[in-house]
């Protein structure tokens, strides 16, 4: 998509036809059987090794029946982790196992140069409509429980424009966009069926979330209601993944599928299965060790939903793309060595992200993808792969980047504005001087251009925390990595090409650079929409509404006071006209004349 706003150029960083095979399978009555399995047993393939795919590709055979229309249309499956750190997976050099994860990507395209936004909302919004938070309200924050506040209306979801070209859209997992009122729930926002929650965390197992003391309710929904039946104790990556493959199991796979699975691994509460502690007695730190078993289960989760796809005839006619939603928390077990910052913060160690596609359907695979890379560009990409359009008039902060990706050309991505807050919390020392009259380093903003990187403001926690300070070494050597952010700085710059680890501050050396990105900044800040940031509504509360978090906002009532205050409106104008009235009668009257003497 076009940007919005053309800025000065800056020198090039790299000086450097979709087919899907016609072949898928039709699974009829061992569909059916598959079904009654699920139902009886509650999940399939649960622990299975990695080796056991042959002999599941034997009991089914991938062939179409004669006569099967077979969709071109590829089935999308996007999964998305939460606060999985960019070190967090095998092939980052992790001591975490996850050899479903290394294999998909090694079979793929690895994204090396892939960024997020640093906390859950915002990315999530970002992936759902393809604009930066900007552009929707949502540059502050995340989405809280008690606000009532919601994806906006107006924003046409990427579920909305698949469904718009025949496909089946099904959502699993955590939603985190708003839900106060119904129209904000995933079923109202394009997807066929929901199953997950709302909120952005709450307990594994039973479910319940609790916002402030006294304010708690049980969080898991089927379609627009409380999933009460389910309330039975199963580790929710477990839960969400039998899920799934009950969607796979009754869908057709001639049919084009929408699957967004956002699981709730690994963010916090660090819970998981005992069993998948065994591997990691060794680590000394309780958080790591309890995050490392989590991404152990998340692994073999998606090794199942991989299984399923296979064994439902989907993987043939499938893209897969793996992201996690922003970078790791060290405090609860996330690792982002040797990057810089954590989730929360606009250091590489925030936004850099973990992700893949792996799909039969890429041209080169088996690559890295160097290329710049954002979460806003899935909209676009997955909807020109759907073979669906985008209306002229949507501007979007997204890019078409399947051949970037599938055949190894050049991104047409150059720049990335990480975001700008208007509202956080302001640098001390940040004024319009040090931004050259340009902008107001107060102000938290990160933006990338190129291989160049600039941050005003408060860009959050800024250490670089390596692995030993998971270890029994103690904190001592992990100190050694620690800095004091510099009194009075408010401006960074990196040239992230040649420093990914944000060693090396560069704005004093490059001021020319510095005023070019501030430059763009403003241009940027004058499309920004009005931050949507509400006061908390005690109406939110779930001992209001059933003991369950949902939508509080009444229409109904809405409605009752619009008519009232109308009706109360045309009874002060009916008032009105007939004193008017009156008065006009009197004066037309004839008056005895009185005479004095």
């Amino acid at each position: 998509m076009a940007p919005r706003d053309s800025a000065e150029p800056l020198p090039p960083l790299f000086p450097q036809a979709r087919v899907w095979p016609g072949k898928m399978v039709a699974m009829g009555a061992l569909a059916g059987f598959w079904v009654l399995s699920l139902i009886t047993y509650g999940y399939l393939s649960w622990g299975q090794d990695l080796e056991e795919e042959g002999s599941l590709r034997a009991q089914v055979e991938e062939r179409p029946e004669a006569g099967t229309a077979v969709t071109s249309q590829p089935h999308l499956i996007f999964i998305l982790a939460d606060d999985q750190g960019f070190r967090d997976v095998g092939y980052h050099g992790s001591e975490i196992k996850t050899p479903t994860l290394d294999k998909l990507a090694a079979e793929g395209v690895k994204l090396e140069n892939y960024y997020v936004q640093p906390i859950c909302t915002p990315s999530r919004s970002q992936f759902i409509t393809g604009k930066y938070q900007i552009h929707t309200g949502l540059q502050h924050s995340i989405i809280r429980p008690t606000q009532p506040n919601c994806l906006p209306l107006d924003n046409a979801t990427l579920p909305q424009k698949l469904k718009e070209v025949g496909y089946s859209t099904h959502m699993v997992g955590k939603w985190h966009l708003g839900f106060y009122r119904k129209d904000c729930m995933p079923t109202k926002r394009g997807f066929d069926t929901f199953f997950g929650s709302l909120l952005g965390s709450g307990d594994y197992y039973t479910h319940y979330k609790c916002d402030s003391p006294g304010v708690c309710g049980y969080d898991l929904y089927e379609n627009d209601n409380a999933a009460w039946d389910y309330d039975n104790g199963i580790y929710s990556t477990q839960m969400y993944t039998q899920r799934v493959q009950q969607i796979l199991a009754s869908h057709d796979p001639t049919k084009p599928l929408f699957l967004y699975v956002a699981y709730q691994a690994v963010h916090s509460p660090l819970q998981a299965p005992g069993r998948y502690f065994e591997h990691y007695r060794s680590i000394i730190n309780i958080n790591r060790r309890r995050y490392a078993a989590m991404l152990s289960c998340l692994d073999e989760a998606i090794h199942n939903v991989t299984l399923a796809l296979k064994r439902y005839g989907f993987y043939n006619n499938s893209i897969i793309i793996y992201s996690s939603d922003n970078g790791g928390q060290p405090t609860a077990g996330g690792s982002n060595w040797p990057l810089r910052g954590s989730k929360g913060t606009y250091w590489e160690g925030g936004i850099r992200a973990v992700g893949f596609v792996h799909s039969p359907l890429l041209k080169n695979k088996g690559t890295v993808c160097k290329e710049l890379v954002h979460i806003t560009d899935w909209y676009p990409t997955l909807i020109s792969l759907a073979e669906g359009q985008i209306d002229e008039d949507i501007q979007l902060d997204g890019y078409d980047i399947w051949e970037t990706i599938s055949e190894g050309l050049r991104s047409p991505r150059v720049d990335i504005l990480h975001n700008i807050d208007p509202i956080y919390t302001k640098a001390k020392n940040g004024s319009w001087a040090a931004g050259y009259g340009i902008w107001n380093t107060a102000i938290q903003s990160a933006i990338r251009v190129q291989h160049w990187k600039l941050l005003t403001g408060n860009p959050g926690y800024s250490d670089w925390v390596p692995p030993q300070a998971f270890s029994n070494l103690g904190p001592n050597r992990w100190h050694n990595e620690r800095i004091t952010l510099s009194t009075g700085k408010s401006i960074w710059l990196f040239n992230i090409t040649a420093d990914p680890y944000e060693r090396v501050d560069l704005s004093s050396r490059y001021p020319g650079i510095v005023k070019k990105l501030l430059r763009r900044l403003s241009q940027f800040n004058k499309t920004a929409v009005p931050v949507r940031y509400p006061p908390k509504d005690p109406r939110s509360n779930p001992r209001l509404n059933g003991g369950v978090w949902g939508p509080w906002y009444k229409e109904e009532s809405k409605k009752k006071k619009t008519n009232k205050t109308k009706a109360k409106k045309m009874q002060k104008k009916s008032k009105a006209r007939t004193r008017k009235q009156r008065a006009a009668r009197s004066s037309t009257k004839c008056h005895p004349r009185v005479t004095t003497g």
